[in-house]
């Protein structure tokens, strides 16, 4: 497995503390998971416990407040053994995001204490009709003396199904389009939330990816997050923001396929000799270690950006998508070099290359990336 050079002592500990929980915790039990559909909470919560809760929340609302570069590093590692896994720790503060952007202080201090106490946190943005468009919101919340009625539905929400708390996109002027979207926070106990249909994915299958039902759940007016109307800009700030850190445990599933595919090429005899010392197999390697460092310079760079207030969009979107794509065909190849054992489900891998593929497909998928970057560097015309 490639060092990641430029790591501090505190986040090379902190890694090594992440692969020896997964190794000890998760990895006997993946395959399981992965079968039956279980987000394995009370791993995850055990993880949490080691100083995780809040992990992205300033230290002054409570959390761990790490870095982005540092939580780049500590995904990467824990998708090394389950992508599901990361994905389920990973969006433990997701709803959050917004209120660090546009909240009150007062929201800052309140609900960053419930992340850091272990509260589950989703982003409700999705919904049947609209997929990557986020300002297709059918979701309703109308104004009633001081509070808000929410109804609506929402779709392919992570941690749908185990969160205590929801941001939700809502429309509180449907004539306005995007610019009526409106963000609010939304308690899974209140009277009218349910949990619907719990999603059978292809990959990262130890993710709770679920529909949330809201039928005319009152929320007081403070819990809206920013002005009326402001809701579709905060979420293209946040998204800005995220990216780098979203698309990292895609490098941790292309860490293990290399390093399996080595170990494999080193292995595996053929004509009386290890597949390692044949060109082109030697070529193949070649070709996804240079994507791999590729994808890991692209990430460094994305998150060290963000880390000094710089929120590049640009950078942003070809992160995500070369990154998501890189990884996917790393992948492939490592399941080509087994050849007929990489189509095999007592090898691992066919999972990798089932959870690599989400990567280019969920948070903006890779034509909204491409879309993104060419109306950028076209600009107005």
């Amino acid at each position: 497995m490639s060092k990641f050079q430029l790591m501090t002592k505190d986040q090379e500990d902190l890694v090594a503390m992440v692969h020896d929980f997964m190794e000890k915790k998760v990895d006997p039990y993946v395959d399981q998971w992965d079968r039956e559909s279980h987000c394995p909470m009370d791993e995850v919560r055990e993880l949490m416990d080691l100083g995780f809760w809040g992990i992205d929340v300033p230290e002054e609302y409570g959390g761990a407040g790490l870095d982005v570069t540092t939580i780049m590093y500590i995904r990467q590692a824990m998708a090394y053994h389950d992508a599901g896994f990361t994905n389920t720790f990973s969006a433990q503060t997701f709803g959050w995001k917004p209120v660090l952007l546009a909240g009150t202080e007062e929201q800052k201090k309140y609900w960053g204490q419930r992340l850091a106490e272990g509260a589950f946190w989703a982003m409700c943005i999705t919904e049947p009709q609209s997929g990557s468009d986020a300002g297709n919101c059918k979701t309703k919340a109308v104004k009633d003396g001081d509070e808000y009625i929410i109804t609506g539905g929402k779709t392919f929400i992570t941690n749908g199904g185990v969160s205590d708390l929801y941001t939700v996109t809502c429309s509180t002027d449907p004539s306005k389009g995007k610019h009526g979207i409106s963000l609010f926070i939304v308690e899974r106990d209140r009277p009218g939330v349910s949990v619907g249909k719990h999603e059978d994915k292809m990959g990262i299958r130890s993710s709770n990816t679920t529909d949330v039902v809201f039928d005319e759940v009152r929320v007081p007016a403070d819990h809206m997050i920013g002005a009326e109307g402001t809701g579709f800009k905060t979420l293209m700030k946040m998204l800005s923001r995220t990216r780098p850190t979203g698309v990292a445990p895609a490098v941790g599933v292309a860490q293990r396929a290399l390093d399996l595919a080595i170990e494999y090429s080193r292995t595996r005899l053929s004509f009386g000799q290890p597949i390692g010392k044949l060109e082109g197999i030697q070529f193949k390697l070649a070709d996804m270690e240079m994507k791999l460092q590729c994808c890991q310079s692209q990430l460094a760079y994305s998150a060290a950006l963000v880390d000094k207030g710089i929120y590049d969009t640009l950078v942003g979107s070809c992160t995500k998508c070369f990154v998501s794509e890189a990884v996917l065909d790393i992948c492939l190849q490592a399941q080509q070099i087994y050849g007929g054992y990489g189509y095999s489900k007592e090898y691992p891998l066919e999972k990798l290359v089932r959870d690599a593929r989400i990567f280019s497909i969920y948070e903006g998928s890779s034509e909204i990336q491409r879309y993104i970057i060419g109306k950028t560097l076209v600009g107005k015309i």
